[in-house]
């Protein structure tokens, strides 16, 4: 059956897709997260650059610490990962119906990812904040359930969607750059003839949309990282604590460079990483498509 009339495969086939490949690209990649919150953390003049923070680490703290934190965005990334790719294959759904297009459009594409971003952002800030506490140096805490009992001792069940609104620009923007390129890049790309070509084309395409997306949402991230590893003291107004005011904070104090701090370890993990998620989601969808047979074939 050809590829635009094929049947389109059941929610569960995508959330078990997207599952699959956050796992798969977690575990390939996430010492590089920990060197990124670190730079991030850090503010004014950057003292390390990402080999000279990789190093600090591993010499002060030993190597086990660039996996401190692990636990929180493991148990993340497959509700994360799954809800950005049902939700990425629900809002397009919903757009084209919407506005009687037929195909997927570059305009629709940004909107579908933007949408699916939004979506992500509710399911992922509790881990988030946990991962921080955890991979900051100064962190005292014993593991994940230290943390989310201490934020919800000291600040109420709410406290542990601090960073909620930053975390929504983050992946509102990641997403958009990520989906709209995938399309863009596939469209340009010549057609796959063979299996291989096809997962050569998947991993490029997914490579530059991991590129532009962490291009477009680093300032973004490392407001969040501000937000989400400052302790809360009573009475007193956090200094980082509205995305685009906080944006204007780092610039002004920092300098503008400071808005893409951490940015080499995350795009080294999100380039590569954004080809091997769409490698494995789209290997993954073709198992569940031999499996069903036609009509989804």
């Amino acid at each position: 059956m050809a590829t635009d009339q094929r049947k389109p495969l059941p929610f569960i086939a995508n959330f078990a897709a997207g599952a699959i490949a956050g796992v798969s690209e977690i575990l390939t990649f996430y010492p590089l997260d920990v060197v990124k919150t670190r730079m991030q953390l850090e503010t004014g003049k950057g003292k390390h650059g990402m080999v000279g923070t990789l190093q600090s680490i591993i010499k002060e703290e030993g190597f086990g610490r660039l996996y401190r934190g692990l636990v929180p965005p493991l148990l993340l990334e497959a509700p994360k990962r799954a809800t950005k790719f049902a939700a990425n294959d629900f809002w397009g759904k919903t757009y084209m119906n919407l506005t009687g297009e037929s195909k997927m459009t570059p305009q629709l594409s940004i909107l579908t990812g933007c949408s699916a971003g939004a979506t992500e952002s509710f399911v992922v800030v509790p881990f988030e904040l946990v991962k921080i506490k955890l991979q900051d140096k100064a962190s005292t805490f014993a593991g994940p359930m230290d943390v989310v009992k201490t934020v919800i001792r000291k600040e109420g069940v709410l406290g542990l969607y601090n960073g909620m609104e930053a975390t929504f620009w983050r992946h509102f923007w990641w997403n958009g750059g990520y989906f709209g390129c995938i399309y863009q890049v596939k469209a340009m790309m010549p057609k796959a003839e063979t299996p291989q070509a096809q997962l050569l084309n998947n991993f490029i395409s997914g490579s530059v949309g991991g590129f532009v997306g962490t291009l477009v949402n680093t300032p973004f991230d490392v407001v969040k990282s501000r937000i989400q590893g400052a302790s809360k003291v009573p009475g007193v107004v956090p200094k980082y604590n509205w995305t685009y005011p906080a944006l204007m904070t780092v610039m002004r104090e920092e300098g503008p460079a400071a808005l893409y701090k951490g940015f080499l370890p995350k795009v080294l993990r999100l380039a590569p990483g954004g080809g091997v998620l769409l490698l494995v989601v789209e290997f993954t969808l073709g198992v569940f498509r031999q499996a069903l047979g036609p009509p989804y074939l």
